[in-house]
């Protein structure tokens, strides 16, 4: 398993304290930097700051909103940010919410799946500096009755085949990013609940016939774990808040799991409501998800329940986080992504160092 470094979508306020972040896990041997993207700060732009700070450390759209770009534009901001880090680039895509797509985008929120699969198509023919001609079901390249032309990218990318990666809640979601992806990006991920996930992976692996599919497994069926999703990276974003009162610990990630659980989507279409459904919490997803939409915010993150945040995040001291950690590796995640939590930026970087130590005293590195 590897370590990853998830920076915060929400931290608009200093960007200037969120770089060197990055700058650490860096030189800490952390394998990937992601930079998400919702409503404020663009990642592109925090990636291409971060690729020239720093040295080894793979960066990650963790994710491009499809709504938000053309996804000829994705590719060609695709191919100059890894040139510009010199081949350390991974894309992850996801498709937002209902929420942002059609309040902020002005895209509708209909046929996600299949308007992934037109994006990711698109995408990868432009990075293999094909003509690009595409009659899709939501996409049609050039348009029919104008005055368009196939065109090529016109310079070569470093990598045509460099890692695309989907954000997916939902079983039908993650089957579509064992189909047509490299890797997965799981948020509110529990170990217990990787078993699931990865089945649902494989499915779609095999519905393409890919390597480490269920048509492909050569007895596999005796493996755990995701070792039969060869070349697959199963990544689990998670949460660390360090100290020795674990109770303690989960309370500033009770407020961000509410904003995901009452806030994400509607009332009607939340996946991550849905998701804690799933995992056996209906009756409190949908209270918390009550006083959210009420607008009674800290009473929706006190109504979070522990064992939820406790299941889904690295909480306590290092010897606690280091056994979460093995739990993660021997349910089949292979890069956990942490999201530091902490007042100052020195908080943060402080609990960097305690994950990193935790990560090497669990024995799960590569």
């Amino acid at each position: 398993m590897r370590l990853g470094l998830t920076l915060s979508a929400w931290d608009t306020g200093d960007l200037a304290d969120t770089v060197p972040l990055a700058v650490e896990a860096d030189r800490l041997g952390y394998s990937v930097c992601w930079a998400p993207e919702a409503y404020g700060t663009d990642a592109a732009t925090l990636l291409a700051t971060v690729a020239a700070r720093t040295e080894r450390i793979d960066i990650g759209s963790g994710v491009f909103q499809i709504p938000a770009r053309a996804p000829a534009m994705t590719a060609m901001t695709a191919a100059t940010l890894d040139a510009l880090s010199g081949g350390r680039f991974r894309l992850g895509l996801g498709v937002s919410g209902p929420q942002v797509s059609e309040g902020w985008y002005g895209v509708r929120f209909d046929h996600p799946l299949a308007r992934t699969r037109d994006y990711v198509q698109v995408v990868r023919q432009v990075l293999r500096r094909e003509r690009l001609e595409y009659a899709g079901r939501h996409l049609t390249l050039p348009l029919p009755d104008g005055p368009g032309k196939p065109l090529r990218l016109s310079v070569r990318p470093l990598r045509s085949d460099l890692p695309v990666y989907l954000a997916a809640v939902g079983p039908r979601n993650l089957a579509l990013a064992g189909e047509i992806a490299d890797g997965w990006l799981g948020v509110f991920v529990a170990p217990e609940f990787v078993p699931d996930s990865l089945a649902h992976l494989r499915a779609g692996r095999a519905r393409a016939d890919r390597p480490g599919s269920s048509e492909d497994l050569s007895g596999a069926e005796n493996l755990s774990g995701s070792e039969n999703l060869s070349g697959f990276d199963v990544v689990a974003c998670a949460p660390v808040v360090t100290g020795d009162d674990v109770e303690a610990c989960a309370m500033p990630v009770r407020g961000y799991a509410a904003l995901y659980l009452g806030g994400m989507g509607s009332r009607t279409q939340n996946f991550y409501n849905a998701l804690a459904v799933r995992m056996g919490y209906a009756e409190q997803a949908a209270r918390v998800q009550d006083l959210y939409l009420a607008r009674q915010h800290r009473d929706a993150a006190a109504a979070v329940p522990f064992e939820f945040v406790d299941s889904t995040s690295l909480l306590g001291p290092a010897d606690r986080i280091a056994g979460r950690l093995r739990a993660y590796a021997d349910a089949g995640v292979t890069t956990v992504a942490v999201s530091p939590f902490g007042a100052t930026v020195e908080d943060r970087i402080a609990t960097l160092h305690t994950t990193a130590e935790a990560f090497a005293a669990a024995g799960v590195g590569e």
